[in-house]
């Protein structure tokens, strides 16, 4: 088991008391050991000088899709429903095992670029496996499943379903990749939407994720258009059709919940369904501003995802933390949403939105030592005297200033180095993936 000291960091842990230290991380095997001063690295097999840097939290990003990395720039200015129609569902049924690959592996490097460690990622129809490969050989911590769509207009002949088919395809994944990579893949259930999954489908997954105890990932009220089809065809809004064929349950994650009404509001928080925000694809694609103070404010647990780089067009927490925070205040006010409650919500929010608070989402012994170290010895981030360091990383720091990352006591990156991901050849392959997948379509 390998031995990990990082020493002389400012420490923003996260934890309970929000303490910031200054001092020393053991780290033995994937595990946090020891917290302190001066701790003795005489038998550490590898030493780590983060002086003048900054420890945190890896990011927890809860609602991504890698599948879509190579998409990015080729869906730009449209509202949701022509956005899938026109673009992404013809993009996704062309893709192959190859660009499914690259594609994932392109966005991973990103993500691990800019300080992300775990990830809740739904993909598309097919070719899942690629990306559950690309996933295992990075090192990235991730929730993820092939994506259902067994209904629905405008679908590409390639991703129409049938809905046995869609479930079998999803439970032979859940077999096979669930807690690989020493755990650090968990399957979950993928359907799409209500707009292109019919109740049989939806019901399956219900029962099949307890069956399995896993989490049921899916977009609910991102856009007035979506609502209204879900309303004329099913007879009520997505959340209280959810919960009329039970699927509203604590292990169910929604990702947007924009346009919720009162009714709405209270399934989530009286059955505990988690949310997830993701500003800058909202506000891409002009569909609104999710009411995150309120749903806070009620106790719901909400995490915070880029979603998909066409329709971001980036996959960067940090802008995303920015974007949480000034939208809300425009609508209420200045004092809401501090830079301590968004950074909450971007490590110990995202780790509770997945069930994995005990395990990850601060700094503390005994979980699992997914970290990033942040370099803010520069302009834009100074001065630094008397500093409230989390406005500084809210507010000020960028994904340039994230130096190394750690996932599981592994280093993936080093110095802005990847180790996990060859970055020259990925970006070449990415290249020529989307020339293959673009002829093909």
């Amino acid at each position: 088991m390998a031995t990990t000291l990082i020493r002389n960091a400012t420490i923003v842990t996260m934890n309970r008391n929000d303490d910031i230290l200054q001092g020393d991380v053991r780290i033995e095997g994937a595990t946090i050991t020891q917290i302190g001063a001066g701790l003795d690295g005489s038998s550490a097999d590898r030493i780590i000088d983060a002086g003048g840097k900054v420890l945190l939290p890896g990011f927890v990003q809860t609602h991504i899709h890698l599948c879509q990395t190579l998409f990015r720039g080729r869906a730009d200015d449209l509202a949701l429903i022509d956005w899938l129609r026109k673009r992404i569902w013809p993009l996704e049924a062309a893709h192959s095992e190859d660009s499914v690959y690259y594609s994932a592996l392109l966005g991973i490097g990103e993500l691990i670029r800019s300080g992300t460690t775990t990830i809740l990622d739904m993909e598309t129809v097919h070719h899942t496996e690629a990306a559950f490969q690309a996933i295992l050989e990075s090192g990235i911590r991730a929730f993820s499943g092939k994506v259902m769509m067994d209904y629905g207009t405008e679908v590409p002949l390639a991703l129409q379903e049938k809905t046995s088919d869609s479930l079998e395809q999803s439970v032979r994944l859940l077999e096979q990749w669930h807690g690989k990579g020493s755990g650090k893949i968990q399957y979950a259930f993928c359907p799409r939407f209500v707009v292109s999954c019919t109740e049989e489908l939806l019901v399956g997954v219900r029962d099949l994720s307890e069956q399995y105890g896993v989490k049921v990932h899916t977009h609910a009220s991102e856009n007035l258009g979506e609502i209204e089809i879900v309303e004329s065809e099913r007879g009520m809004r997505n959340v209280v059709y959810l919960d009329h064929i039970g699927l509203a349950k604590p292990n169910l994650i929604l990702a947007h919940s924009i346009w919720l009404d009162d009714e709405e509001k209270r399934i989530i928080k009286e059955r505990g369904v988690k949310v997830t925000h993701c500003p800058g694809s909202n506000l891409k694609l002009a569909s609104g501003v999710a009411q995150i103070p309120a749903l806070l404010e009620s106790g719901v647990t909400v995490g915070i995802g880029a979603d998909g780089a066409p329709c971001n067009n980036n996959l960067d927490m940090f802008q995303e933390m920015r974007l949480t925070a000034f939208i809300q205040k425009v609508q209420h006010g200045p004092t809401v949403m501090n830079a301590k409650q968004v950074l909450r919500m971007a490590t110990m929010g995202g780790a509770e939105v997945l069930g994995m608070e005990k395990q990850i989402g601060s700094i503390e012994v005994g979980k699992l030592a997914d970290l990033q170290l942040l370099d803010l010895e520069d302009f834009h981030v100074y001065p630094s005297f008397d500093a409230d360091w989390y406005s500084r990383i809210v507010y000020a720091a960028t994904r340039g200033d994230v130096d190394t990352v750690l996932i599981g006591g592994d280093v993936v990156m080093q110095n802005r180095i990847m180790t996990t991901i060859d970055k020259p050849l990925v970006l070449k392959e990415a290249d020529q993936a989307l020339r293959r997948l673009l002829e093909r379509l």
